[in-house]
């Protein structure tokens, strides 16, 4: 998600096992140059601005995308569910992105092949999509992943493809390989980290598929429990440092997998599986003077975690919390005049940060965006299947 992104690098994915980091590289951060002087942030959502870029990338990828190539599911689904959210899924060929997307699903060659060990989900790219071997197995090098197979469901459920199509069974299977004896998850079959990431796409794919025997839901609970940090917030695995994307991983995981409900603040907290106020507190902190949601503490402002944050307290019912004007201008500084949004304010525009400032502003209500579905962090309308 650097900090992992799912940065579910949570801004830059590790191109050797695919991951989705949805941790921004700030580690690298550097404060953006100041020789020029910058035009004044746009007082208003460019909608219009935003659907040419979204449509100038649905169309060609530009070349700096290339370091990425293993993750172009990953990137597509930044592009259709952006436009989804832009309210312009219509601009698609949802047939022709559904066949796209199914192409890239590992098959098993038989039943017996399921028992090898092997995850049968969705590859990222054709990269990542070794050939079969003479007996029609696929090579020991499959790879398909955790991560593209949460960003392929995301896809086809935003077309609007009917998800019951899918071999599900050879999918959720396979994907039992991947949990861990203490509850987490790898995103791929063999030498793969295991963190809450992973934890949180295993509880997406479930939750898509509505069959949860592809994941022992009491051993992740106990796993997500064991990453809270004494301040509340979440770290990627137990004893690490509370990080908003993993927070976000944790709590919509025990959403998904139902074990806390609806506005936890206004419930009684002791029969809680978690603090809510201790979580509630951790979140509001990381509001910066600038208005923007910093991932941890002492750390810059970032477009992406407006969503992470944001998200987290619409999942318990604190994001009335927020203020919202205040995050609302820092996310208008990050908006670039070609469309899309940056990082940090006054730099490029790219996929990741556009795609969660446009999240970020379905959080805050923006009227020409469609409403957000936060535990999916995909459009509401898409993720309940209307």
């Amino acid at each position: 998600m650097s900090e992992t992104a799912v940065s579910i690098d949570w801004d830059r994915a590790n191109s050797e096992d695919e991951e989705e980091n949805y941790d921004d590289d700030e580690e690298d951060y550097s404060s953006p140059a100041q020789s020029s002087p910058r035009p004044p942030p746009s007082a208003n959502f460019e909608k219009d601005r935003h659907l040419v870029y979204l449509e100038m990338m649905y169309e060609l990828l530009p070349y700096h995308y290339q370091s990425q190539e293993i993750n172009r599911l990953t990137l597509a689904h930044f592009i259709i569910s952006g436009l989804h959210f832009l309210g312009a899924r219509d601009r698609i060929d949802k047939d022709v992105v559904a066949k796209w997307v199914l192409s890239f699903q590992a098959l098993p060659s038989n039943r017996v092949s399921l028992k090898d060990g092997e995850f049968y989900g969705f590859f990222g790219s054709r990269s990542s999509q070794f050939p079969k071997d003479e007996n029609e197995d696929f090579l020991t090098h499959n790879s398909s992943h955790l991560a593209s197979t949460y960003c392929a469901l995301a896809i086809l459920k935003v077309t609007g493809h009917d998800l019951s199509t899918i071999d599900s069974d050879s999918l959720l299977l396979s994907m039992k390989n991947l949990q861990q004896d203490d509850g987490s998850f790898m995103p791929i079959h063999i030498g793969g980290e295991t963190d809450l990431r992973f934890v949180y796409c295993a509880a997406a794919v479930c939750y898509m598929l509505d069959n949860w025997s592809g994941m022992d839901k009491e051993k992740a609970k106990n796993y997500i429990l064991n990453c809270q940090s004494y301040d509340g917030g979440f770290g990627l695995i137990p004893g690490s440092e509370s990080h908003g994307g993993a927070t976000y991983c944790a709590v919509a995981s025990l959403r998904l997998m139902g074990f806390i409900g609806v506005d936890l603040l206004s419930s009684d907290s002791s029969s809680s599986v978690i603090d809510p106020s201790l979580l509630l507190n951790w979140c509001l902190q990381r509001q910066a003077n600038d208005g923007g949601f910093q991932g941890r503490t002492n750390k810059p402002s970032d477009t992406c975690y407006a969503f992470w944050i944001g998200a987290v307290l619409r999942l318990i019912g604190g994001d009335a919390l927020i203020d919202k004007i205040a995050l609302r201008n820092f996310l208008l500084k990050c908006q670039s005049k070609y469309g899309g949004f940056s990082k940090f304010p006054g730099q490029l525009p790219d996929l990741y940060h556009s795609y969660y400032g446009y999240t970020a502003f379905s959080l805050l209500e923006e009227p020409s965006l469609s409403p957000l579905c936060p535990e999916l962090g995909l459009p509401l309308f898409a993720a309940s299947g209307i």
